[in-house]
């Protein structure tokens, strides 16, 4: 890569966007670096006067940087140019590495504070069970109703905590193993792969899925077909996923037990919190949930205790008890 060495911003953001195809990154997570990487090169454009082809990525500043990250963050929220600050602290770090630029002038680039981020799980004791109930009496009207393809999914956003891009990049083979044995191979975020144990009953469920689709559409089902398909047989889509869940929950009648800014990530964050609650540590959390920090996983444990802190305290045996305690003095 080093011919690129004094190339352009355009130049150079394609050289970065090629190393990172070259890690294998989820098709949703190049698009999302491509997206921060034009969009704030743009802001860059506006605010050199320089189109980002003829812009030299070694005459770059800081003051340029911050100026058209606050162009950029306008009319964005916070987490949105977090995610852009990252993206270019990533490429300016690639690019010291390649020798483009002498140093990393993000550091000085302003970025919001990002509120610390808490577990969104779906809430009710009895929720999962009463939402997987439903879907399998095929409670979920639907034009071409599949109540055996709709129950395999939200099993396993449930039970395995992959999340929504994960099971969507899922193919036919990455359910591997024996039957007792079988496992889910993952293609995580950031190029990380993990497995996943699959328990019995999500392995027939699973399995039930995949001969109704057979029988369905009458074909043979190769390691590359996508696991999960639409009712013409497409792979699923995300639009169809957010779709599916939607009406399920609403069928279910649980709709209002899922948090603001949940979604399909509050079956993740569901599987995640009962991990905590049943005991498992930090560690554990993070390798069946591909975190890259446990301090990630940390979060779902602290939450439960406090939960469960705040249902002790609740008590009315508690409540008694305190009139009755001695005061002091």
């Amino acid at each position: 890569m080093r011919e690129a060495t004094g190339g352009s911003v355009a130049r150079w953001m394609e050289v970065y966007l090629e190393h990172l195809q070259a890690r294998k990154l989820a098709a949703n997570s190049l698009r999302a670096y491509r997206l921060d990487l034009d969009s704030v090169g743009g802001a860059l454009a506006e605010v050199t006067g320089a189109r980002v082809g003829e812009l030299a990525m070694a005459a770059v500043t800081a003051s340029q940087l911050r100026s058209a990250f606050a162009r950029h963050a306008a009319a964005r929220s916070a987490s949105s140019v977090t995610r852009a600050w990252s993206t270019w602290n990533g490429f300016f770090g690639f690019l010291v590495v390649e020798g483009a630029v002498g140093g990393n002038p993000m550091q000085v680039v302003p970025k919001p504070r990002s509120a610390p981020s808490t577990p969104k799980p779906l809430q009710g004791e009895d929720t999962p069970e009463r939402l997987l109930r439903l879907v399998a009496e095929g409670g979920r009207r639907a034009r071409n109703p599949w109540p055996e393809r709709d129950l395999a999914v939200l099993a396993v956003l449930l039970c395995t905590g992959v999340r929504s891009a994960e099971l969507l990049d899922l193919t036919v083979a990455s359910l591997a193993g024996r039957p007792g044995d079988r496992r889910l191979h993952v293609h995580g975020k950031g190029g990380k792969n993990r497995s996943i144990p699959i328990e019995g009953a999500l392995d027939e469920v699973v399995g039930a899925y995949l001969s109704s689709r057979r029988v369905r559409f009458g074909e043979r089902l190769p390691g590359a077909e996508p696991l999960f398909v639409d009712h013409r047989g497409e792979p699923l889509r995300r639009g169809g996923l957010q779709y599916l869940v939607r009406q399920s929950l609403r069928a279910a009648g649980i709709s209002d037990r899922v948090q603001r800014g949940a979604m399909v990530h509050a079956l993740r964050h569901t599987f995640a919190t009962r991990l905590a609650e049943d005991g498992a540590n930090a560690a554990e959390i993070a390798k069946l949930l591909g975190h890259a920090s446990i301090n990630s996983s940390q979060t779902y444990i602290d939450v439960t205790a406090r939960e469960q802190r705040l249902s002790v305290r609740a008590n009315r045996t508690h409540r008694v008890l305190g009139e009755l305690a001695p005061r002091e003095g």
